[in-house]
């Protein structure tokens, strides 16, 4: 399918042929037969996007904290890697469009296959022959309602939530700052809800456009066009003032309090400058609010991720619901925006539409994007051609988020794997860029295209966690040897399916417990094979806290005891070097809390050893992982995998290496025939930490 795509790194707008994405269980998956470009938010991605680093990060210091954090707690090199594959990534465009349902998520109950729909992008691409849509954003279009119409219900519901904050009715004031889009639609829904509404802009085209539907529509002209205002507000001022203008510059900001009666609301929408004088906003009582994109539900987990909606009696207007008043305004005729298109283009003339957005910004108002009936196949994208004869295994990859292209791909090319076959991930878009950069022979539509591949013997998954067990027990069902992050299972009985299909298969099994081939790890054990037991090992693990809209956050993916202690269990337990007797774990934190963000897992040994492993989201001060094992009279320490020493004396120093390369090379070993993996410890060590999850959740209740 054909998909528009902004690189990050810089350069002009491109129009890719990717693999269909794949719909998740409250994702629908809709064809699409018109999206809308909204030139102001739109040129704005694509500006920041080719703009320099600098100029970037003076946009983002957020993000400038998180990458001098990481640089701190995982070394200069690692992070380095991880902000050139950021910047070789793409930025999927579109965020309004209408089309039809060829899939609803099992637990979509909203809409029908073959139902016309109006979608929001929720930070998915929308301007590509298919989109994967939450459900909840998902919203059936009313009978008389063409769906070039309906592509523009997500603008519309961004300019309907302003207009509910503005707080305002019938005979209500309203003056929209910047007649753009966005601006022309918050100017007819505030005349529809029975405001007089007033626009001022700069340009002549958004001018008429307003006027011509009934706005007093106004240049900007300072004091004579305050007067103008106050004139048409008899002597009072707006009630409401609406902050539509995409600006670097703050003059709308430093334009509103003029405009605004004794106690109004200003409402933020557009980017705009911010740099204020406190003095008018205070002398007026003025109350500034800002605009969240759709309305109640955006950049929220449950809602948006999870399809859990909200209950009406308690939040009205979410995102979902400001789309269908946008919709139901359309089919009562109420409000009108074929009119607003000032230009249309097919989706494989993209780059001509974004030139125009660019080049000729006074001149458009909607750009619509038109779309040809799509394949509804999932056929892979061929990038390469395959090898006519080859010793190596062909490789599988599933899952093609950061760790898994800038730590796992890089380990497994330099562990010996040469050939690789087909990748996937939820975005096709992903999947043809990493099949691009890491030499894969295909980009593939969906998991089943690459376990059915008959070039794949080696399949890794490398996505989110509750997909892990059928993607592992499948992939062994089909003879192919397996390597999978973990955690391998978040259930007992899903690591029994698995232990079950492994045995069966005769193939290699591998969890991503890599530290326990750590150069660091292996210097320790050669000094504590000569101790005799017991051993007593204390692991430490300053975690840091994990943001707010972080996967972890998803308690359907298992939380960070399963997530991430499951790596320090196996890694004492290779220490030790003794099956694992007995378990236990207690979880801390308060109200709202992760699973397992604070926890403590005390393992007891078949030898007599202990191991207690305290793991916390405490801010990584002194290296995130610290390491001490007290075995008869030596004392080994590890620091956070930088350096290894017994008693004083140093056994390694060197970059942090947590044991990815060599894990890899292991893994290569025991495909072409070498030594076979300890995977029965790996099962313990994961067995171990569902156990210690099933009790640290029974303790904290």
């Amino acid at each position: 399918m054909k998909q528009i795509v902004q690189p990050a790194a810089g350069g002009p707008v491109e129009v890719l042929e990717v693999p269909r994405p794949v719909a998740g269980p409250t994702e629908v998956l809709v064809r699409t037969v018109a999206s809308v470009i909204s030139p102001g938010t739109e040129r704005a991605v694509t500006e920041l996007a080719r703009s320099s680093l600098l100029a970037k990060a003076r946009t983002r210091p957020d993000l400038v904290r998180q990458v001098v954090h990481k640089a701190r707690t995982e070394g200069l090199a690692t992070t380095v890697q991880m902000v050139r594959n950021r910047l070789a990534e793409d930025v999927p465009l579109g965020y309004s469009a209408a089309g039809v349902v060829v899939e609803a998520g099992a637990v979509v109950t909203s809409v029908r296959v073959g139902q016309l729909v109006a979608t929001g992008g929720a930070g998915k691409a929308n301007h590509a022959d298919y989109q994967a849509v939450p459900g909840l954003l998902c919203t059936p279009v009313p009978v008389g309602v063409p769906a070039q119409d309906a592509a523009f219900a997500t603008v519309g519901a961004i300019a309907m939530h302003a207009l509910r904050l503005a707080e305002t009715g019938p005979g209500g004031k309203v003056v929209v700052v910047g007649l753009g889009l966005i601006g022309q639609l918050a100017a007819r829904l505030a005349m529809a809800a029975g405001c007089d509404v007033a626009g001022i802009d700069p340009a002549t085209l958004p001018r008429q456009a307003a006027s011509a539907s009934g706005v007093l529509a106004l240049d900007e002209c300072g004091e004579e066009t305050t007067d103008r205002l106050l004139t048409w507000s008899r002597g009072r001022g707006a009630d409401a003032v609406l902050v539509c203008a995409a600006t670097r510059s703050s003059w709308p900001m430093l334009r509103a309090p003029a405009l605004c009666r004794d106690r109004a609301n200003v409402v933020v929408v557009g980017d705009t400058g911010l740099d204020l004088h406190r003095t008018p906003f205070y002398e007026r009582e003025i109350s500034l609010r800002f605009a969240r994109s759709y309305g109640p539900g955006r950049y929220e987990l449950p809602y948006e991720g999870w399809g859990v909606d909200y209950p009406p009696g308690q939040v009205r207007w979410t995102e979902g619901r400001n789309l269908e008043a946008v919709l139901d305004l359309l089919a009562a005729d109420r409000l009108q925006v074929a009119d607003l298109v000032t230009h249309s283009f097919d989706i494989s003339e993209a780059v001509a539409a974004y030139r125009v957005i660019e080049e000729q910004a006074g001149s458009c108002l909607a750009v619509r994007l038109s779309y040809a009936a799509a394949s509804t196949t999932e056929d892979s994208i061929r990038l390469r051609s395959s090898p006519a004869a080859s010793a190596s295994p062909g490789v599988g990859w599933v899952g093609a988020g950061a760790f898994s292209t800038a730590i796992l791909l890089p380990a497994f090319r330099s562990a010996g794997f040469d050939r690789f076959v087909a990748v996937t991930s939820a975005s096709g878009l992903s999947a043809r860029r990493v099949a691009e950069r890491h030499g894969f022979e295909k980009a593939a539509g969906g998991p089943e295209a690459v376990i059915s591949d008959p070039g794949v013997e080696v399949l890794v998954v490398a996505t989110p966690h509750d997909s892990h067990e059928d993607l592992v027990t499948r992939a062994l069902a089909a003879g192919q040897h397996v390597w999978c992050e973990k955690p391998l299972a978040l259930t007992s009985a899903g690591l029994d399916a698995i232990e079950k299909a492994w045995r069966a298969s005769g193939r290699e099994l591998a969890i991503g417990f890599n530290r326990r081939w750590s150069p660091a790890v292996r210097a320790a054990l050669a000094v504590l094979a000569e101790a005799a037991p017991p051993k007593l090992v204390v692991y430490r693990v300053a975690a840091g806290q994990v943001p707010g809209r972080h996967w972890y956050r998803d308690r359907r993916q298992g939380g960070r005891l399963l997530g991430e202690v499951c790596h320090f269990v196996d890694t004492a337990q290779a220490l030790v070097g003794a099956a694992i007797e007995d378990v236990t774990g207690i979880c801390g934190g308060g109200p709202g809390a992760l699973p397992g963000e604070d926890v403590v897992v005390g393992l007891r040994f078949a030898d007599g050893s202990l191991a207690a492993i305290c793991y916390g989201s405490a801010v990584p001060v002194a290296g995130k992982e610290w390491v001490e094992v007290h075995a008869g009279s030596h004392r080994v320490v590890i620091d956070d995998f930088r350096r290894a020493e017994a008693d004083g004396r140093t056994l390694w120093k060197g970059h942090q290496d947590k044991g990815h390369g060599a894990a890899a090379a292991a893994f290569h070993h025991a495909v072409c025939g070498g030594p076979a993996l300890p995977t029965e410890t790996m099962l313990a060590a994961m067995r171990a930490t569902i156990q210690a999850a099933a009790d640290g959740s029974n303790g904290h209740d």
